[in-house]
């Protein structure tokens, strides 16, 4: 089962390698990250999703927590959540191509913010699922590149991450 884990930690140096030390010495795998500071320059939010069975999250979980570096653990699918992911996609866009490019951009909410004579570079934003699906509706050889951040997540109403 996929679950997203989202971390309070201090922003210091060597933290970060902490936590996915962590994950690889138990060989757990982290399947996408992201880490930025938040509202308090002093902490960092973490965000990891993975793949494992609830023990196995528990007991990522408690580790987690034995960390210094690490203020709160939360597995946000345990209650109702938000999750966001950014993806940047450069594809091939030539003659009948371009009109059918932006239909699909359109169809799907994203925005071409980019223009060549032979590409369309692509931001979307949603869940996991949504960019899968606009990768999956794209003709074969079309993509040239991709970029994801990996997923974002917060907890709905009036659940928050605080130290």
């Amino acid at each position: 089962m996929r679950h997203i884990i989202s971390i309070l930690l201090e922003n210091e140096p060597g933290a970060l390698s902490r936590v996915v030390d962590l994950f690889s010495a138990r060989a757990y795998n982290i399947e996408t990250l992201t880490v930025a500071p938040t509202e308090d320059q002093s902490l960092s939010r973490m965000t990891i999703s993975t793949v494992g069975s609830d023990d196995t999250i528990e007991q990522i979980t408690k580790h987690l927590n034995r960390l210094v570096e690490v203020v709160k653990v939360v597995d946000l699918i345990e209650n109702p959540y938000i999750e966001r992911e950014l993806m940047l996609i450069k594809v091939r866009a030539v003659g009948k191509e371009r009109e059918e490019m932006k239909r699909m951009a359109d169809i799907f909410r994203g925005r071409i913010i980019d223009v060549t004579e032979k590409t369309y570079t692509v931001e979307l934003t949603g869940d996991s699922s949504k960019l899968d699906a606009f990768i999956e509706a794209l003709e074969e050889g079309s993509i040239l590149e991709t970029v994801r951040t990996g997923c974002s997540g917060i907890a709905r109403g009036d659940r928050v991450l605080k130290a």
